[in-house]
């Protein structure tokens, strides 16, 4: 299928997750005026170098525009809903002022659970995960969530760099991206000995 893409660097969009954006460029705006005509869809996708026109990361997300506020000036607040990843298969060559894409929805197993050993260990890291950086967590709704909205949701606002993010987005399965998660964390909020310090290398 034909995605219109919205290159951004860090911002990396989960399915069931959402995604607020301010466009203020005027081909992204000109993306989004043509997405509210069509069918409300923008692509995003990670550029593998941060310069105008890079190629490509591989694997993306699809969103659905749900809120959006039209300002004034022709900017837009919109709220992006991840709706499926897919994986691009070529770039097009195209006139308009955004890049297009062909792309191959991934056929997800939407029923896939974690087993209980997989959720325990991934609840336990995320809370030395969380105790180590400070963050104030409600862990009782945390409970509540079922498994793909808890790692993708993770998955999603975790303090990592883009390439980790990436690499999260690209996992086949939802146990593969538990444990994926589980590693980041660990190196990414590691203590220093006896010493209750967190180290980000």
């Amino acid at each position: 299928m034909r995605l219109s893409i919205f290159p951004l660097s860090g911002a990396v969009l989960f399915p069931g997750m959402q995604l607020p954006l301010h466009i203020f460029e005027p081909r992204y705006r000109a993306l989004v005026g043509d997405a509210l005509i069509r069918d409300r869809q923008i692509a995003m996708i990670q550029p593998q170098r941060p310069y105008e026109g890079a190629p490509l990361y591989r694997v993306g997300c699809v969103g659905r525009i749900g809120e959006v506020q039209a300002l004034d000036d022709g900017r837009y607040n919109l709220i992006l809903e991840g709706v499926a990843r897919f994986r691009m298969v070529r770039e097009l060559e195209v006139t308009t002022s955004f890049r297009q894409i062909e792309a191959e929805i991934y056929d997800e197993d939407e029923e896939e659970t974690l087993s209980h050993a997989e959720r325990g260990g991934f609840e336990r890291a995320a809370r030395r995960f969380a105790d180590a950086q400070g963050y104030s967590v409600d862990w009782d709704s945390v409970a509540r969530l079922d498994d793909r909205a808890l790692i993708n949701g993770v998955s999603q606002i975790a303090p990592f760099d883009p390439a980790s993010k990436q690499a999260l987005l690209e996992a086949e399965t939802l146990s593969e991206r538990c444990e994926l998660l589980v590693q980041l964390m660990q190196f990414y909020g590691r203590h220093d000995g006896s010493e209750d310090i967190v180290t980000l290398q």
